[in-house]
């Protein structure tokens, strides 16, 4: 057996990756880096009695080439006896239609194929190739769209789906360098496909591993994974113990929150925004943090509201179209309703305070007017809708 081979067995090992006789479905795009996690694992399946399944995601975003890629794993898998599973998805095409990059669209249609593969099939880890260079590349494409300390951290070796916290994802090559997992590949004679889409300057990681970060090794940093990787390390140990601390209050709140430090503040709403299923982003939980019994829109149809005390809720409105045109209203009594185009309203007219802005009241509008000499005052009432929560 291979020195490379005995690494990643000795990671699995260590790790406790995955324990003897279980199933495993191992997802190869049919490049260098899962072509190697395959044979490897395929090597170390008898000693562990594991059970392999290929699963291959073909994106059409290629053409021809991607078939090719699909018909290349799909023989690999026959040659080393394994059974085979595949799909596709018309990436470009759903990034479109949600609105978002065809890398982000093609992250989300593979994991949910293999979340739902694997729930058809009852195995409950998913093996991807990840490697050592992947988490680099990482580190900078999330520090350029602003990631925090948990972001920064990278991927662990054993996580769950994102899309179904049951199926883990092991990724045994984490630690291997990509040049590592190429020099076995020469040796070892496996064949694989070369995707020409990665050397593409349309997606962002393709300038990232081609252009900047080439540039950091020669002008600023030789051993620039090395150090990446050690920052990452410390930052991921940081990212558990705030985490881990969050936990804690949130089942046990000892401490008043507003009392509590502000990176452990930042952790419990963005822990309440994960279990919401509403995406944690920094600008949103820090208005949250900042602005307790404030509501702050998600859509049109719903928001979120800090208690100040480290709990959020989420409030449905219902939004009313009134037209472009006006209502004449003559406030000539205390108070009055009325009908615009089959909603109801109400209004109330009150002595302003000395000081201060009136309370924050959901489905409430204030008006500083001053009333004019005779019978009442006339107020023109537009625009596009009236909202209530």
């Amino acid at each position: 057996m291979s020195e490379f081979i005995q690494k990643i067995e000795e990671t699995m090992v260590s790790r406790r990756l995955i324990g003897r006789g279980r199933p495993l479905l191992v997802a190869v795009s049919g490049g260098v880096d899962s072509m190697v996690l395959l044979h490897v694992l395929s090597a170390l399946a008898s000693r562990h009695r594991w059970k392999l399944t290929v699963a291959h995601f073909n994106h059409r975003l290629r053409g021809r080439s991607s078939d090719a890629d699909e018909k290349f794993v799909r023989a690999a898998a026959e040659k080393l006896g394994l059974p085979f599973v595949s799909d596709s998805a018309e990436v470009k095409r759903v990034a479109k239609k949600a609105g978002v990059s065809i890398e982000m669209a093609a992250r989300r249609c593979r994991h949910e194929f293999f979340a739902r593969v694997a729930k058809e099939l009852g195995i409950q880890q998913v093996a991807l190739a990840h490697h050592a260079d992947d988490q680099v590349e990482l580190f900078f494409l999330r520090l350029l769209r602003g990631s925090g300390t948990q972001g920064l951290s990278g991927m662990k070796p054993e996580a769950a789906s994102p899309l179904n916290p049951d199926i883990r994802l092991l990724r045994p090559l984490l630690e291997c360098a990509r040049e590592e997992i190429v020099a076995f590949a020469e040796e070892a004679g496996i064949r694989r496909r070369e995707d020409a889409s990665n050397q593409s300057g349309e997606f962002l990681r393709n300038r990232v591993r081609h252009e900047l970060l080439p540039l950091l090794r020669r002008r600023f940093q030789p051993a620039l994974n090395k150090v990446v990787l050690r920052q990452m390390e410390i930052l991921s140990a940081d990212a558990d113990l705030l985490r881990a601390e969050a936990e804690r209050w949130r089942q046990q709140p000892r401490r008043r929150f507003g009392s509590l430090p502000v990176a452990i503040q930042r952790r419990i709403l963005q822990l309440e925004l994960e279990d919401m299923k509403v995406a944690p982003e920094f600008a949103l939980i820090e208005s949250l943090r900042t602005s307790p019994q404030k509501a702050f829109n998600l859509s049109e149809r719903l928001s979120l509201v800090h208690d100040g005390k480290g709990r959020l809720s989420a409030r449905t409105s219902h939004t009313e179209a009134m037209g472009t045109g006006q209502l004449e209203v003559v406030l000539d009594a205390a108070e009055g309703e009325g009908d615009v185009n089959g909603l109801a309203w109400n209004w109330e007219r009150v002595r302003a305070r000395r000081s201060g802005l009136p309370r924050f009241v959901p489905g409430c509008e204030w008006y500083d007017i001053r009333i004019a000499s005779g019978r009442g005052l006339s107020c023109g009432i537009g625009g596009q809708g009236i909202g209530s929560n």
